[in-house]
């Protein structure tokens, strides 16, 4: 898959130390609560649209598609290295999400 020039699936693997990038991401559900989760994606995507995208795919599988997601709801936060258990949804789509607050 293409987005925006960007292979979602090319990523950098340098003895399995990549960096991924964590963005601290709040989006208020349509029920009013705030819902609180990290995008990992790899540090070489840049493109913010590219980010917001990803959470927006994860917010469809909470049944909350149509929330707004932008600079407002999600920033950069930290630098990480690449955990195994992060590794494989990665390579697959993209990005990972970490859920931390009213995901479910």
């Amino acid at each position: 898959m293409k987005t925006n020039g960007v292979h979602e699936n090319n990523i950098k693997t340098t003895n399995n130390m990549s960096k991924i990038a964590v963005w601290d991401t709040y989006v208020t559900k349509k029920d009013g609560t705030i819902m609180h989760f990290d995008i990992l994606a790899p540090e070489e995507i840049k493109e913010t649209t590219i980010i917001y995208g990803y959470g927006k795919e994860y917010l469809k599988t909470k049944g909350q598609e149509g929330q707004p997601l932008t600079a407002r709801e999600c920033s950069f936060c930290h630098i990480e290295t690449l955990r195994p258990n992060w590794e494989a949804d990665i390579k697959k789509q993209g990005y990972f999400i970490i859920e931390m607050e009213n995901c479910n």
